[in-house]
């Protein structure tokens, strides 16, 4: 059904479109008398764009009484068209339909992703019972039931280690870029990935109550809470239609002529009105594509201009998302650092853990070295690794494992160990034929555009937030960086979309920037949300306003400028086209103008309406 729909817009989308061409060669046809007909040719453009705004402005009132835009368009094509006017009530229909076809075609169709976020949520659980393993589909999982993970498998529900030790990967959760060590005692949630290591939980929360259903009820909560902003032709359309009425009646009344009153039914027709909005927002919305942003929501950038905050996941937004190599440190005298760094990564070469992968990965990328062969490798769950290297035991893991070897009397290695710590990183100790030896530190590294745009966002008076679910010493080290002075850690996304709706309470607009399926709930309740499409989950994609195909954020500071710029073209086109308007109206009160004049010259309007939009194509901001 939905693709049906899908197929149905496309298709409606082309016959508007060819109906537009057909109305259009219907008026040249008319104006020039270039093929003689029975018929005015400019009949063609009322049937095929007159007849439908007719309709839905009869279909409105009668089962709303909703005064649009279109109830004005409506009476004059009708006045027009009893006074003989043929050709000023096609010529009318053609410009109100192209303005709808380009409101139309700025309008995407807002896709919450909700599939894609029930898709992650586990088909099936191990259930263990009298010792014997049986798979049954997840939803059939009861509190209480002792579940088995497999290595590789999403976790199907909320609940508690009862033996083994294993790294989950939360960034579905929380958004963390490093994976968390886990083992008996320690909670775990629906939707997060068991990286390696088998490992048996209870049931803690399942079906509704578990996280990844309650993300999928956030989501579809703040789509529902998001208003969307109704066209200014539209809002002041039961004025206009008072006053066009009024001022036709009146003018009738006085001057006895009915051809002055249609004439000002004509002339009010707000088709440059109309055209004001929707116009710039498409050449906006193409100069935004040029600087590497999809506008996925036609009112996007109309919400984007009027925003006072914007709230900044950290992983995968102003960082990379990858744990990086930022510090090896040797303290065993004779070794030293890249000999350190070179033994630690071949000890690490054979780890499935994420961790020992960004440890060799790194290792390759700085020294041009192949690495020493590996012996007798043994993971040890929750620690870390032991090899031979070169003739040589190594160990590299955490604090756990230099307590497990008796290395843990070298309060200088631990004391430099912990300045790391409190920086947000994790760091591997190591240890070099029971000795202790130095250590690696691995962090998510900042974007190096992310300080100049942090820094040319506070310029346009907007106040950025950190808003994330990694841990509050590595948010403060990376706010620290970035000159950003409100920080809230530890995230989950309950909590992030909690904190957008005080904001918006207080009357603050927010603009939310993130990357992760965690982000989703945020995106969809922010005034406006923007995805990082590159690096970013699809789900997050799909909830966002705009998506950032390249992950280009030094160009935020630009998109949020024309917004602004964009508004205030808007707010030029309109005063333009209503004082046009007005000047017409006196000048038909007054005879100067007929029904023909009167639709060239407000059409005439339309067009200067076009071309100053169209300079936002290729505006950018003077710095």
């Amino acid at each position: 059904m939905e693709k049906l729909e899908e197929f149905l817009e496309i298709g409606g989308t082309k016959k508007d479109i060819a109906f537009l061409v057909i109305s259009g060669i219907a008026l040249l046809v008319s104006m020039l008398d270039l093929i003689p007909l029975p018929f005015d040719a400019a009949w063609v453009a009322i049937i095929l764009c007159g007849i439908p705004i007719i309709l839905e402005a009869v279909i409105g009132l009668v089962t709303a009484f909703d005064i649009k835009a279109d109830v004005l368009v409506s009476l004059a094509l009708i006045a027009s068209v009893i006074i003989g006017e043929d050709f000023a009530a096609g010529e009318v229909a053609f410009i109100m339909q192209l303005g709808a076809l380009l409101e139309d075609l700025t309008v995407a169709k807002a896709r919450a992703g909700i599939e894609k976020l029930v898709h992650l949520t586990p088909r099936t659980a191990r259930v263990i019972s009298e010792g014997q393993e049986t798979v049954i589909p997840a939803e059939q999982v009861c509190v209480g039931d002792i579940l088995r993970v497999l290595p590789g498998e999403t976790i199907p529900v909320d609940g508690v280690i009862l033996s083994g030790q294993t790294s989950i990967n939360q960034a579905v959760m929380t958004g963390e870029s490093l994976p968390v060590d886990k083992s008996a005692g320690d909670e775990v949630s629906s939707g997060t990935v068991n990286q390696f290591g088998s490992f048996d939980m209870r049931a803690t929360k399942v079906g509704e109550d578990s996280s990844i259903q309650r993300m999928i009820r956030l989501v579809q909560s703040a789509d529902a809470g998001k208003a969307k902003i109704v066209g200014l032709a539209d809002r002041w359309a039961t004025w206009i239609v008072v006053i066009a009425l009024t001022a036709a009646a009146l003018t009738w009344i006085f001057s006895g002529q009915i051809i002055r009153a249609v004439t000002i039914l004509v002339v009010f027709c707000p088709c440059a009105l109309v055209l004001a909005t929707p116009t710039a927002i498409m050449a906006a919305i193409g100069n935004a594509t040029k600087h590497g942003f999809l506008v996925r929501e036609g009112d996007a950038l109309e919400r984007l201009a009027s925003v006072s905050k914007i709230a900044f996941d950290k992983t995968g937004t102003l960082t990379y998302g990858t744990p990086q190599v930022v510090e090896v440190k040797s303290i065993l005298p004779g070794l030293a650092r890249e000999e350190l760094y070179l033994l630690a990564a071949a000890a690490e070469q054979r780890s499935e853990h994420p961790l020992g992968k960004a440890v060799v990965r790194c290792c390759r990328q700085e020294i041009s070295k192949e690495l020493p062969q590996t012996e007798e490798f043994q993971m040890i769950p929750g620690q870390g690794v032991a090899a031979v290297v070169q003739g040589r035991r190594i160990l590299a893991g955490n604090r756990k494992l230099l307590a497990r070897e008796g290395m843990t009397s070298v309060p200088s290695l631990l004391e430099s160990g912990k300045l790391y710590d409190d920086r947000g990183c994790t760091v591997i100790y190591l240890s070099v034929d029971g000795q202790p030896a130095g250590f690696l530190a691995l962090s998510d590294t900042v974007r190096p555009e992310s300080g100049e745009m942090v820094r040319r966002l506070i310029g346009l008076d907007v106040s950025p937030v950190l808003l994330t679910g990694d841990h509050e010493s590595a948010a403060k080290t990376i706010a620290g960086q970035l000159s950003i002075e409100e920080v809230h850690a530890d995230c989950l996304p309950e909590e992030k979309l909690r904190f957008i709706e005080s904001c918006q309470k207080q009357g603050q607009s927010v603009c939310m920037i993130g990357d992760g399926v965690n982000d989703a709930p945020a995106l969809k309740k922010a005034n406006i949300g923007i995805a990082m499409g590159g690096v970013g989950s699809d789900i997050a994609v799909d909830a966002a306003d705009i998506a950032l195909v390249d992950d280009e954020v030094k160009e935020l500071p630009h998109l949020l400028a024309l917004s602004k710029r964009m508004m205030v073209t808007i707010k030029c086109n309109l005063t333009f086209s209503m004082a046009l308007n007005f000047a017409a109206i006196i000048l038909a009160i007054t005879g100067v103008l007929n029904p023909v004049v009167g639709a060239l010259v407000h059409n005439t309007g339309s067009v200067l309406v076009i071309i100053n939009s169209a300079f936002l194509l290729k505006w950018k901001k003077r710095t």
